[in-house]
Formats: structure tokens, C-alpha cells, sequence
């Protein structure tokens, strides 16, 4: 099971991050480990060695044939199953690795840092490019986005990384976080919504 993530995909996102507006040419694709999957609403545990971990809320994907150089307007028929995750960020460590031009594998893929909700049918959504999530900490609304706002849609984005990667049943697409993203710490409770559906529910240790 591969897990592949979309970074910069929201453009008041990338402002936050960087200051300015803008639109990278092409998807930024990173992966995590197998060993970054955190679910069945199991705790996650911060790791005190790396600083600052920051929540990033994100639609995910999830792919359920077998594919590889998938023509961008058969995508469709490549997933069928969406939910709310977490890619969790060692947000000093990334800008340190970002600062050097450093892949980003170490701030993004380590153990725990993929936290996954419960899986929904895409069919109960008239369009996954017009699906709103949020996520709540301890009751309160943290952040929101709509995969309206994505810069590169998700058929966009799987058929970009089907030319390098053969996708396979179970691998898993995080598809970008809109802005407001911000730290978490021990004892949140976080909970990940897409529309009025709870479909993450988890606490930090």
C-alpha cells in the first residue's frame, strides 16, 4: 500500500506558507511510509523530538484498480471512496529541509503522521470536486476547506502520478490541505468532518 500526498494544492494555503499567492506548474507529489497510517481512531503520540507538529486537514482518496498512465478523463473510475485525514508536519524540521532543498520525507512520513478517518462511498457525493470537510479541536473549528479550491483536481493529480507509479487497490491519495493549519498538543481531541459526517475522531498523546 503506497500513500502519496499533494503538497501546495490550495493557493491560500501556499500563501500562509510562503507568503504569496501562486500556482506550482506542476503537482508536488511526496509518499509516507506504510508505518505513517494511523487509524481505527488509535491516539497519536507527538513526538518531542521533532518540534512544532502541525495538523494539516486534508480530502483523501482512495484508489481501487489497478492503473498506470490513466488518461485524465478515465480517473474517475480509479477510486471510490473519499474520508477526511491528517497529514501531520514537523513544520520546523520542513522548513529547515525546504531552506536547503531537501526532500521532504523526514518532516512528513514518520510514524503516525497519516492520521486516516472512516472510508465514505463517492457515490453518496454529486461531485468530489465540490465536497466541504472541516476539522474540529476540542470542539472547535480549526479549519475548513472545499475540494472546489483544489488547484489540480483529483483526476488531474492521479493521472499525473500514474505516469511515474503504477496505482494499486489500497493505496491511499492525500489530495492538499486549504489554509489554516496550526500546531496540535498533548491532550486535543480532534475530529475530521466531511460535510456533517464525523469521519475522524482521535486524541493526541
Amino acid at each position: 500500500m503506497k500513500i502519496f500526498a499533494v503538497g501546495m494544492n490550495y493557493i491560500q494555503h501556499n500563501k500562509e506558507l510562503d507568503g504569496t499567492l501562486y500556482k506550482p506548474e506542476e503537482p508536488v507529489i511526496f509518499t509516507k511510509a506504510d508505518s505513517a497510517l494511523l487509524k481505527d481512531s488509535k491516539p497519536f503520540f507527538l513526538p518531542d523530538e521533532l518540534g512544532r507538529i502541525d495538523y494539516e486537514t486534508e480530502l483523501v482518496v482512495r484508489i481501487c484498480r489497478l492503473g498506470k498512465s490513466i488518461p485524465q478523463r478515465f480517473a474517475h473510475r480509479y477510486y471510490d471512496a473519499v474520508t477526511v485525514g491528517i497529514d501531520f508536519t514537523a513544520r520546523d524540521l520542513q522548513n529547515k529541509l525546504r531552506a536547503e532543498g531537501k526532500p521532504w520525507e523526514l518532516c512528513k512520513g514518520f510514524d503516525g503522521s497519516a492520521a486516516i478517518g472512516e472510508w465514505v462511498s463517492v457515490e453518496k457525493f454529486r461531485d468530489i470536486q465540490s465536497i466541504h470537510f472541516h476539522l474540529d479541536i476540542n470542539g472547535n473549528t480549526v479549519q475548513e476547506g472545499c475540494s472546489s479550491d483544489m488547484l489540480f483536481k483529483v483526476d488531474e493529480i492521479i493521472a499525473y502520478i500514474s505516469q511515474w507509479f503504477t496505482l494499486k487497490t489500497g493505496d491511499i491519495l492525500y489530495t492538499g490541505t486549504p489554509a489554516g493549519v496550526g500546531p496540535v498538543h498533548i491532550d486535543d481531541h480532534l475530529t475530521g468532518w466531511l460535510e456533517d459526517r464525523k469521519v475522524l475522531e482521535f486524541n493526541v498523546k
